[in-house]
């Protein structure tokens, strides 16, 4: 019986492509012959679709999974404004709820050797007046992987996120190079010094490419021993 794992991962900040390493990752899961499930516990930003609100990276990590398991449990919290979820949350009037994120989390774990927790934003993005991102992290109690969007101040994001990540008592899996900025200056002397830095493997380098898919950069990553 294949051993079922399962990985919260973050970013160090929004818009640096955690959503497509996400799929990548699963189809790196597949490839290796694992059924795989992608999470986004919370996500603000949704059209209403055939009958249901979908979140655009909801309903990628949809695509990319194994199967559909229905977005009861794959996006738990479906907020309709694109703006910081506990504002969009306190607009709607939503509380957010992490024992229905975790119900839904085990659900989907019953069901696949591999589930990957998608986080919103950077590690610490508040869902009410008292929680957020890095508790829900903690409350899963799952190991981290770290996307880390590679441009100018990525250096600094990165080591304040994987040091939030060690205060939380939380192990951090593995983390990857996103390079969203094709023009960014001294990328290899900047990968160098965040592998120097950063106490955890680097699981894989994606490069910049105009028309990303997730399959083929799957190729370039591998999950967390």
């Amino acid at each position: 019986m294949t051993e079922r794992r399962a990985w919260f991962l973050t970013g160090t900040d929004t818009e640096i492509g955690k959503t497509f390493v996400t799929c990548a990752l699963l189809h790196a899961a597949r490839a290796n012959g694992c059924s795989a499930l992608g999470m986004k516990p919370v996500a603000a930003g949704a059209e209403h679709i055939d009958g249901e609100w979908v979140n655009e990276d909801a309903a990628r990590l949809r695509a990319a999974g194994s199967f559909d398991p229905g977005l009861k449990d794959l996006n738990p919290y479906c907020l309709r404004n694109p703006v910081a979820p506990h504002i969009a949350a306190a607009e709607e009037g939503v509380n957010i709820d992490p024992t229905r994120i975790r119900a839904a989390f085990e659900n989907l774990r019953a069901r696949a050797d591999v589930v990957i927790v998608e986080g919103v934003g950077g590690f610490r993005v508040p869902l009410g007046a008292d929680y957020d991102t890095a508790d829900l992290a903690v409350d899963l109690d799952l190991p981290v992987i770290l996307v880390v969007g590679m441009r100018l101040g990525c250096i600094n994001h990165a080591l304040l996120t994987v040091e939030a990540i060690a205060t939380r008592g939380l192990r951090l899996a593995g983390w990857i190079a996103n390079r969203i900025d094709p023009g960014m200056l001294r990328f290899e002397e900047n990968l160098a010094a965040l592998q120097a830095r950063v106490p955890a493997p680097l699981l894989g380098t994606i490069p910049h490419v105009a028309d990303r898919d997730p399959a083929i950069a799957a190729q370039a990553l591998r999950l967390p021993a």
